[in-house]
């Protein structure tokens, strides 16, 4: 798959996480085969006036590449300056955000704000577009209405205005990520565009991308929730891509292995405190459905070194391994 002119190796799509997509965990993702990163959503007002907390955001590392930022505003100017930077940092791809539906962005007349405003929305997108060289796409959702028209017309000034590919979330920015995406309105906007469409919303397994596909006919399948803890979804997504007999879900060890990558990651890249305080939520992710899952959680709440996490993973590794048939 293509977008623009970077190649994407297979059709899986890390969804861009505010918070959470982080640069250790986009790493794990890599690691595990998606074909593409996201990072989480990032200020372009922060980035046009240089804070350094914002530009950190666009840390980056060859190995996760190829890597799209997501950017997000709505003054077209700042928009414009906002996407050179992160041009300049050596993203392979940039994204606009359209599908942030949290108060304080909508209060700007961003994220799903621009859905309602079409004339801006072009404004933006032609100020982006005349901006950079590097492949630019979009992330909508529904719209305001579970009609899907607005999509659609979002849609089309997108690729009026030379938008590479786009993402559509087929809830509402009313929805937020309550009740169910509608997968028919990734259908009607693959239908329409003529550009790459990829489908995100409701992806669980590996089987839900492959019926994402077919029921929709879109060019990828983007995974954003389902991730979180099990990165190793996307291994699953290929497999059953290529046909491979005899795929299984990660066992105890690839888990266990993920969570000690993911701890020492973030350590090193947030130092020790930080990144402990981060764990004793986010170790918790790794563990859903196994036993005693409560125990291990309310165990890390405590952490405050690396060396305490280490000891708690394995702690609860032996546990799980001595009760094992």
């Amino acid at each position: 798959m293509h977008i623009g002119a970077v190649n994407i190796d297979n059709p899986t799509i890390l969804a861009p996480l505010a918070g959470i997509t982080n640069l250790p965990l986009r790493l794990l993702a890599k690691e595990a085969g998606c074909g593409l990163v996201c990072s989480e959503m990032i200020s372009s007002n922060g980035l046009v006036h240089q804070s350094e907390k914002t530009h950190r955001l666009m840390d980056s590392t060859p190995w996760e590449k190829p890597l799209s930022i997501q950017i997000f505003g709505s003054d077209p100017g700042i928009m414009a300056e906002a996407a050179r930077i992160v041009a300049a940092s050596g993203a392979d791809i940039l994204d606009i955000n359209f599908g942030c539906s949290v108060r304080k962005v909508l209060k700007t007349g961003s994220g799903s704000a621009l859905m309602k405003t079409p004339d801006r929305a072009r404004e933006v997108l032609r100020a982006v577009r005349g901006a950079v060289d590097i492949p630019v796409t979009i992330k909508i959702r529904s719209g305001w209405d579970a009609t899907g028209k607005q999509a659609l017309e979002i849609a089309g000034i997108a690729e009026d205005c030379g938008v590479d590919a786009l993402a559509i979330h087929p809830r509402t920015a009313s929805q937020g990520f309550r009740g169910r995406a509608d997968w028919r309105i990734i259908a009607a906007v693959k239908q329409q565009a003529g550009i790459p469409v990829f489908g995100n919303g409701d992806v669980q397994t590996p089987q839900d991308a492959l019926d994402m596909f077919a029921q929709t006919g879109c060019d990828a399948v983007m995974i954003g929730r389902a991730a979180i803890g099990n990165p190793w979804i996307f291994a699953g997504v290929r497999a059953l891509l290529d046909k491979q007999e005899g795929y299984t879900p990660p066992g105890l060890e690839q888990r266990f292995e993920g969570m000690l990558r993911y701890l020492r990651a973030s350590v090193q890249y947030f130092g020790e405190t930080h990144a402990c305080y981060m764990m004793r939520s986010r170790l918790g992710w790794f563990v859903k459905g196994l036993r005693h899952a409560s125990h291990f959680r309310e165990a890390i709440k405590k952490i405050s070194t690396e060396q305490q996490a280490v000891d708690i993973i394995r702690r609860y590794r032996q546990t799980l391994i001595g009760e094992a048939p």
